[in-house]
């Protein structure tokens, strides 16, 4: 099987016991373990958070999977730390994971012979690989909806215009194919949308599973963390770049800024509605 390494941003913010167990998730926990970890600390972090790296780090938590520890010695953000890790990662294929989802057991032995052409139907290998979710509030083990995303590549370039068309945690991807596209640019909270779009327009290869491969953490906050002013202005800058890039037009970008932007200020009680409603529209296809 194609070696592999899983990218692992982690930052102040991160609950100590979040992160362990995303670690073991994407270690001990799954059927085909990645050939090393890298874990990049986004500045500095509580002593908790520092004991759960420790651990890593030396083998014990990940069952002796080797693991880089990238340092940043201070908070520089999403893009930065994941460039830098991404630096780190020693081979082509990367798994993308965050500090407080966790992934199924089988999502790597799903995912890994995808997008190295081991897979039926799909003998050429993809450069992007995505997969549904499955949120959950408390409990992993009492899961609750999916959200699932197109899975034939054009139809993801479609949607891509309108639409963020992969979830970021569930990602695996080859470096190359990031660097191709210019890698992660910052642009607050939307860094994963904007490197998607650009390297669809480089002809990325591209396909999303139906499985839920990842448990997605939604009761701390997540839909809240999606609207307010700081989110439409990202959500207005992101639309400038794709105009400029030419992957929207003028028209479209327009169109997304008030359809976007008005999810962006509504309660979020009724943005949590709305985003559900329209998610199980999409996993009715």
């Amino acid at each position: 099987m194609t070696a592999f390494s899983v990218l692992l941003p982690v930052y102040a913010g991160d609950e100590p016991e979040f992160f362990a167990r995303a670690l073991a998730s994407i270690s001990t926990d799954q059927i085909l373990r990645p050939n090393e970890i890298v874990i990049v600390r986004d500045g500095p972090v509580p002593p908790a958070l520092e004991e759960v790296i420790a651990h890593a780090s030396d083998g014990s938590a990940v069952g002796d999977i080797p693991v880089t520890l990238v340092r940043i010695n201070r908070n520089r953000g999403l893009a930065a730390a994941l460039e830098l890790g991404l630096e780190a990662c020693r081979y082509e294929i990367v798994a993308r994971a965050d500090a407080d989802d966790i992934s199924v057991p089988h999502r790597f032995s799903r995912q890994l012979p995808v997008i190295a052409g081991d897979a039926p139907g799909e003998p050429d290998g993809c450069d992007l690989v995505g997969s549904a979710i499955q949120e959950f509030n408390d409990d992993e083990h009492h899961p609750g909806m999916v959200r699932r995303l197109p899975q034939d590549g054009d139809e993801i370039r479609r949607v891509a215009r309108f639409r963020d068309p992969f979830n970021h945690p569930t990602v695996v991807y080859r470096k190359s194919a990031v660097a191709r596209a210019g890698g992660y640019q910052h642009l607050s909270k939307m860094e994963d949308y904007w490197l998607f779009a650009r390297m669809l327009q480089c002809g990325a290869r591209v396909t999303n599973l139906p499985d839920p491969l990842v448990l997605y953490r939604v009761g701390s906050g997540a839909y809240k963390r999606r609207g307010g002013v700081e989110m439409l202005a990202s959500e207005l800058a992101l639309q400038r770049a794709f105009v400029r890039s030419g992957f929207v037009s003028h028209l479209v970008g327009a169109r997304n800024v008030a359809v976007r932007g008005l999810y962006r200020l509504v309660p979020t009680g009724l943005r949590q509605r709305a985003y559900r409603t329209m998610m199980r529209l999409v996993g009715k296809r």
